[in-house]
């Protein structure tokens, strides 16, 4: 990392703009940053930690914000902090601008500007800065990734400000090694201990899971198979279970096969007896279902002969309704006769009711001629009413040539008016489009930010939600996490207190004249008793099952943490620092403008359409105006030659109208006259014709009733019947025939009638016997399915209990291998004397180099009496590897740094820190620090000493590294030629660069 330059403004003490040229003061190799006490010395390495990080060193970070801004800034002038620099191979700048509270630019009072963050990098093909980012955490991610240090770790090994010089030094072994597993990249190491502890916890649930498994297992093949099995009292993990549990399954096996044989049996003697007590059965119930079948056919018979005399009344009814039927079509025809006759007669009335008097008796034949005569005058008058329509349509034409006139003329009227503004309206839509289209542009750019905004908000609320979220999921872990513990001490309570009462439960199963499990002897004079609190392995495992239920559990809200976690991490990189509703306010705003732009450039479509609209209205008014004065002339000539046609019309109409008033009045009564007569005529035709039909009816009629045997027509029409009175007489008959056949049909068969010279059958002691025999056999076949189910169980689970113990012999044997690297990687194996991790032992190399590249440059600062030495040795109980010692050549002890004197400390801790820049600068992959700054502590040194340190830090430049000494100690300034100054006055601090 090198500095190049460095502009600050409104910044701590400096009220103005000022400029550091790094790269002029790094030319000797050595500058000196001087100036009295309180004049921002410091503030110009605040300045460059505050554009790294975006935060000042030590004690001075709650100065953040607003507070960094000068009290001698003007009112209008922003804080800004710009810089320079390469690092890894990039040439960046970083701008930052804490937030503001500046004067509104419209009314009185403040608001506040929130912070605002730039990085540009310089593109040397291109020859110029690109935009990099804008964003305060992608900006402040990507400087923390390139620089390899946090800012704590950057003011320990480049500011070293005050009270801070010697941290490093004086530092225990945890805090060593943060800061150089940062520097030197040792993540690896920590992830290859971090992967195998993983392996190794991986390698035992996964062990502890297979023998869980198979007790599962065992403890299920015992539950099917009873007090025919016993299982071992042995735990996951514990050697011989798999033996032990094998052993137990094929006793178990063993008794369930002949378990399985006595079933069988049992089951075929019940098949037996059950199929005879139902073939018994089935004999009862026949002989009952034939006597009751004889039964019920006599009392069929009785009912028959008791309604015999209704049955021949309407077998005589339907035969007369038979006869009748052939009366039926003559009935018909009389009455349609008659009903045509008296309509003919009502319709000659009202016909001879509408002729003059003189016709009132006339018949059918006068009065069609008189309808012919009246007929032939009217075709005579066809002419002249042609003549007459022809008239009106003359008429109606000249009136429509006025009207066209009159339009014509309001035509040439409005056009002239809508012609004489054309040319102000056209102005004034041009004006409307040009407005519309620079709405349109503003609504466009207003869109884009308003889309940006909305989606930081989102972010924002969703942030907001999850932090809620987030905590409330920290407590329901919380809450998890000691619900298994509590479920685990509960369970090993039970456990223990099932181990104490062991004795009670083994004696449970003892038998006189059986050996005991235990001790072997057959008998059993006082055998151990259960309490009132015993407690069985029933309860032992429903305490167990609810603590692994506990344990997934927990890790169910651990693993939902881990996800919220992340996505408030995702929300707020998006989001910002900004508060929502600030967010929602910014956004409200942008939707306000962008919605008041869009409204003016939606009339950008209306005010072109209404342009061309006008234009094609002037263009048509113009043709308008033409077209009227072609057809006034036209007009003209047509209404001389209809005038002419009117007088000649007029005279032929005035011959042919006579007494009426018009040709159509004529015509229209010669009309009347002639219907009149002639539907007369049709009329007394017509009822002439029906009286002789309605005759003809009555002698058929009579003829027909004769014919059937009927004394009048009237007797034939009493006799029949509808259709729905027939129906229902020919279904009566059709009962009674089928139910007499069905009676005698039952009556006749020989099985019935044996069957009632029987005595009565009793089918209820024969299903009770048969149900007997039915509950025996499903309990036989319960018993068979239930042994044929538990000799499949347990040898389906001994043969998964078999793979299990096969599957689980390579899973042991792995996780003892990953168990002894893990342990030596973590520094917990017991051959790991020093109980150094693996991460620890590659560092406590670095520190190795480290310390000798120090001790190189403390000997000259000593004067060959101190040097730095790597230590291995533990401290109390910790563990070791990071240990930092120094020996003193004027003693030969070794002893440590926190020994050394305020004068001691600072040139070692100088030195180390030098030291460890050579290191991490040298070290592949490591970042270089070009820039040193030391703050202060050179006031501790005597002429001799401070001699021996310029030497030391002058000698780096051969390294092409520089280091800028913070001071204000008299002797630096005539010693160090390049300096800058740090003046201080009432108007505020400024900076001056001398011997560059």
């Amino acid at each position: 990392m090198r500095l190049h330059r460095l502009d600050i403004t409104a910044f701590g003490p400096f009220g103005e703009a000022q400029r550091v040229d790094f790269d002029a003061l790094s030319a000797a190799g050595l500058f000196l940053l001087q100036g009295p006490t309180g004049a921002g010395k410091t503030s110009v390495l605040d300045a460059v930690c505050y554009a790294l990080y975006g935060a000042v060193p030590g004690a001075r970070q709650s100065g953040q914000g607003m507070n960094l801004r000068s009290d001698h800034a003007e009112v209008r002038t922003r804080t800004e902090v710009r810089l320079e620099l390469t690092v890894a191979g990039r040439r960046l700048e970083i701008t930052r601008q804490p937030p503001w509270e500046r004067p509104k630019l419209r009314g009185t009072g403040t608001t506040v500007d929130k912070a605002q963050t730039w990085l540009r990098e310089y593109d040397s093909a291109a020859g110029g800065w690109k935009d990099r980012s804008r964003s305060h955490q992608e900006i402040g991610e990507e400087i923390t990734q390139l620089l390899g240090m946090s800012r704590e770790q950057f003011c320990q090994v480049v500011l070293l400000p005050q009270g801070d010089f010697a941290r490093f030094l004086r530092s225990d072994a945890e805090a060593r090694g943060r800061l150089l597993g940062r520097l030197f990249d040792t993540r690896r190491f920590a992830d290859v201990e971090k992967r195998l502890a993983e392996r190794r916890r991986a390698a035992e649930a996964r062990v502890r899971e297979g023998d869980a498994a198979l007790l599962a297992d065992a403890h299920r093949m015992q539950q099917e198979a009873g007090d025919a099995m016993e299982l071992p009292e042995l735990a996951p993990g514990e050697p011989g279970l798999a033996e032990a549990v094998l052993g137990a399954a094929a006793v178990a096996r063993s008794t369930a096969r002949e378990r399985l044989t006595v079933a069988r049996c049992r089951l075929d003697a019940a098949e037996s007896a059950h199929e005879a007590a139902h073939h018994a059965l089935r004999e009862i119930r026949e002989l009952a279902r034939l006597q009751a079948r004889f039964t019920e056919a006599r009392q069929r018979a009785e009912r028959l002969a008791e309604r015999s005399d209704a049955h021949r009344e309407a077998r005589d009814r339907m035969e007369r309704a038979r006869k009748a039927e052939a009366v039926a079509p003559a009935l018909e025809l009389r009455e349609s006769a008659e009903a045509e006759h008296r309509r003919a007669g009502r319709a000659e009335t009202r016909a001879r009711a509408a002729l003059p008097d003189t016709h009132a008796d006339t018949g059918a034949a006068s009065l069609a001629a008189a309808a012919r005569r009246a007929a032939e005058e009217l075709g005579a008058l066809d002419a002249a009413r042609r003549a007459e329509r022809r008239l009106a349509a003359l008429a109606e034409e000249r009136a429509g040539l006025d009207r066209e006139e009159r339009a014509d003329e309001d035509v040439l009227r409005e056009a002239d008016a809508w012609l004489a503004d054309w040319d102000t309206t056209r102005e004034a839509l041009r004006t409307r489009i040009e407005t519309a289209q620079e709405a349109a542009t503003r609504a466009e750019q207003l869109a884009v930010q308003r889309e940006t905004m909305r989606g930081r908000l989102t972010a924002a609320r969703t942030r907001d939600a999850l932090a809620a979220e987030l905590e409330e999921t920290r407590q329901q872990a919380l809450a998890a996490e000691q619900h298994v513990l509590d479920t685990r001490a509960h369970w090993l309570d039970l456990k223990e207190q099932r181990l104490e009462g062991i004795a009670a439960e083994l004696a449970a199963h003892l038998t006189d004249g059986t050996p005991c499990a235990v001790c072997g002897a057959t008998e059993h004079p006082a055998p151990a008793r259960k309490d009132a609190g015993h407690v069985d392995r029933a309860g032992e495992d429903r305490a167990l099952a609810a603590h692994q239920r506990a344990e997934e559990q927990h890790a169910e809200h651990a693993r939902r943490l881990g996800v919220v976690r992340e996505a408030l991490a995702a929300a707020t990189a998006e989001a910002g620092d900004t508060p929502t509703a600030r967010l929602a306010a910014e956004a409200e705003e942008l939707h306000q403008r962008h919605a008041h732009a869009h409204r003016d450039a939606s009339a950008l479509h209306a005010a072109h359409e209404e342009l061309r609209r006008t234009e094609h209205e002037r263009e048509q008014r113009l043709a308008d105006r033409q077209q009227a004065a072609v057809r006034a002339a036209s007009r003209l000539t047509r209404r001389e030659s209809l005038e002419r046609e009117q007088g000649a019309l007029e005279e032929e109409l005035s011959k042919a109208r006579g007494a009426a008033g018009s040709v159509a009045a004529r015509a229209a009564q010669l009309e009347r006259k002639a219907a009149l007569f002639t539907e007369a005529a049709d009329a007394v035709r017509a009822a002439e014709d029906t009286a002789r039909r309605l005759k003809t009816a009555d002698a058929r009629l009579a003829d027909a009733a004769y014919r059937a045997g009927f004394d009048t027509p009237q007797a034939a029409a009493a006799a029949l019947l509808d259709a729905a009175a027939h129906r229902e007489l020919q279904h009566r008959l059709d009962a009674w025939q089928t139910e007499e056949a069905a009676v005698r049909a039952v009556l006749a068969e020989p099985d019935t009638a044996a069957a009632a010279r029987q005595p009565p059958a009793d089918p209820g002691t024969a299903e009770r016997t048969a149900a007997a025999a039915e509950r025996r056999l499903r309990e036989a076949a319960s018993a068979r399915d239930a042994a044929d189910r538990c000799r499949a169980e347990l040898d389906r689970l001994s043969a998964r209990a078999t793979e299990a113990v096969r599957r689980l012999a390579p899973l042991r044997d792995e996780y003892d291998r990953v168990a002894r690297l893990a342990a030596l990687t973590s520094g917990t194996a017991a051959d790991n004397e020093r109980k150094m991790r693996l991460e620890s032992y590659v560092l406590a190399a670095r520190l190795e180099q480290v310390a000798a590249a120090a001790t190189a440059r403390l000997w000259r600062m000593s004067s060959g009496r101190y040097t730095l030495v790597h230590s291995d040795d533990r401290t109390g109980r910790g563990r070791s590897g990071l240990g930092l010692h120094v020996v003193d050549a004027w003693t030969g002890r070794e002893r440590d740094t926190a020994t050394l004197s305020g004068g001691e400390t600072f040139f070692a801790s100088l030195a180390l820190a030098l030291g460890l820049a050579d290191v991490v600068t040298d070290e592949a992959g490591g970042v270089r620090l070009d820039t040193l700054f030391i703050d202060e502590g050179f006031g501790s040194l005597d002429d001799q000493t401070l001699d021996e340190v310029l030497d030391v830090l002058d000698s780096l430049r051969e390294r092409d590294r520089s280091v800028g000494i913070v001071s204000h100690v008299p002797d630096l300034r005539r010693r160090i030629h390049a300096q800058l100054e740090v003046v201080k006055g009432r108007s505020g601090s400024a900076l001056r660069q001398r011997g560059v």
